[in-house]
């Protein structure tokens, strides 16, 4: 008789440790609030008591067959729940993983027709350098190269146009060190559009700092205490890369999000990328806010905490490029325009005033159209914060569980957050537990066009100056949602 029980008695132990296994994973994840975790528990030991029932007795064949089957689906529904589960927990952990260092890429470029080819042809060469720009991972360039080719000589100039005529203009200079991300600046500035044309890059020198805690980082931030922060602030980047997340590049998109958990409002506040305002950097002069980000993101939140008065607490940076991926995993967006226009800077492209459904390229022309708007790129920026809100609607709704696997794919790679997970995992709990719709609010200030010398250029440019009543409208909106003004 016992041994007619000794079938039923493995498949049960089997069903058993399979299960145990599956909840510990389920609260490794920290993902999953307790209360759904005991009810989860209950479902699978009511199952495990099923399947004893039916395998318990071997010679009654049909029953023992059935509880098999039963735990054969269980497993297999283990088996896929787990590999959804560990792909989530990987890409979250690989997003929020800190970053310890930061790297630079500071080129070695000659006139088109030089005959040097490599570092070691430049011994000799009369280098031109920026005198304060980026000087940091300058010196640590010049540092590798004279370990090439011997103590070089350098000469200092204060503007990367100044530093680009010694060497095409003026021919003071045998070959210039700049970062290679500093181009984009010249291609703002009239008459160096195509300059790069005229260079040749013989060399690129990867250089790293460290990235190192401030003193005011060594506080606890929120939610870092194992606590779900009732309000927190996150900066918002955007960078129009198609290389990838790059550590220091100019950022077109400038969010900051303001969070109330407890109230579940979100406000988004949109600052446009040409806004003329101090750099934290700078000493007081005024920059483009874009440029802020080729000193590192660290430069773009602070200067965003003068402007608001307020803290940053969090980070988190995409790239347009997988931004766009993102939206095509989820099947489309739809978004709300303001105005009916075809899009000019990606041709092919219409859209209406109201809704649109829209796959990822076509709201890629989306968010980077300005030229259609005579508000040029304040509509821009409010065309950003539409998008983003058809990516949150789109994404609380069966499409991210029915695209889960592209999705998670989509977005190693193309994002990066400063939100450690425990943050994260706190968040996802609270909503599961607590459940509740979210209310989204955006905010866009805005500004004049003028004309003028930004600080990290040798020349003048357009940009936007703040109205500053428009800011001092976004400070008590963010104040308000986080409930400091009632």
């Amino acid at each position: 008789m016992k041994q007619k029980r000794i079938p039923g008695i493995i498949a049960v132990l089997i069903q058993l440790i399979a299960s145990v296994c599956f909840m510990v994973l389920l609260y490794q994840t920290k993902l999953i609030p307790n209360k759904l975790l005991l009810i989860i528990g209950g479902i699978l030991l009511f199952i495990t008591l099923v399947i004893l029932l039916l395998t318990i007795d071997f010679k009654h064949r049909g029953r023992f067959f059935a509880g098999v089957l039963l735990i054969f689906a269980i497993l297999v529904v283990y088996v896929l729940s787990g590999s959804y589960v560990i792909k989530g927990v990987k890409t979250l952990t690989n997003i929020t993983k800190k970053t310890t260092v930061e790297r630079a890429g500071i080129g070695i470029y000659v006139r088109e027709d030089d005959p040097a080819a490599s570092v070691e042809d430049t011994a000799g060469y009369h280098f031109g350098i920026l005198e304060e720009l980026d000087r940091k991972n300058t010196d640590l360039a010049i540092e590798k190269i004279t370990a090439t080719t011997g103590a070089i000589e350098t000469e200092n100039y204060s503007g990367i146009t100044e530093l680009v005529d010694s060497l095409l203009q003026d021919r003071e200079t045998d070959a210039i060190l700049l970062n290679s991300e500093f181009f984009a600046l010249l291609e703002e500035t009239e008459g160096y559009e195509n300059v790069q044309e005229q260079l040749r890059e013989i060399h690129v020198e990867q250089v790293e700092t460290k990235v190192e805690e401030k003193e005011e980082a060594q506080v606890t931030l929120p939610g870092e205490n194992g606590q779900v922060p009732k309000v927190f602030t996150v900066y918002v980047s955007g960078i129009d890369s198609r290389t990838g997340l790059i550590a220091k590049s100019r950022s077109d998109v400038n969010i900051i999000a303001t969070v109330n958990t407890e109230t579940r409002k979100v406000l988004l506040v949109s600052t446009p990328r040409d806004f003329y305002v101090p750099l934290s950097i700078s000493n007081g002069v005024p920059d483009k806010l874009t440029h802020a980000g080729i000193y590192g993101i660290d430069v773009s939140m602070e200067t965003l905490e003068m402007l608001y008065q307020t803290d940053i607490d969090y980070y988190f940076r995409v790239n347009f490029n997988g931004f766009e991926k993102i939206i095509d995993a989820l099947g489309g967006v739809t978004i709300v325009s303001d105005f009916t226009f075809d899009s000019q800077n990606s041709k092919g492209y219409s859209f209406v005033e109201g809704e649109n459904d829209v796959n990822g390229e076509a709201a890629l022309a989306f968010v980077r159209e300005r030229y259609a708007f005579s508000a040029g790129d304040r509509q821009r920026g409010k065309n950003q914060l539409a998008v983003i809100e058809g990516v949150i609607k789109k994404a609380m709704s069966p499409a991210l569980l029915q695209n889960y696997s592209k999705i998670m794919e989509s977005v190693e790679g193309s994002f990066e957050t400063s939100v450690p997970y425990d943050v994260i995992a706190g968040l996802v709990r609270k909503q599961l537990n607590e459940g509740g719709q979210w209310t989204v609010e955006s905010y866009s200030v805005d500004g004049s066009g003028a004309t003028k010398r930004p600080y990290s250029m040798s020349a003048n440019a357009y940009v936007m100056v703040p109205n500053m009543d428009t800011v001092n409208t976004a400070i008590e909106k963010m104040n308000q949602i986080k409930g400091e003004d009632k």
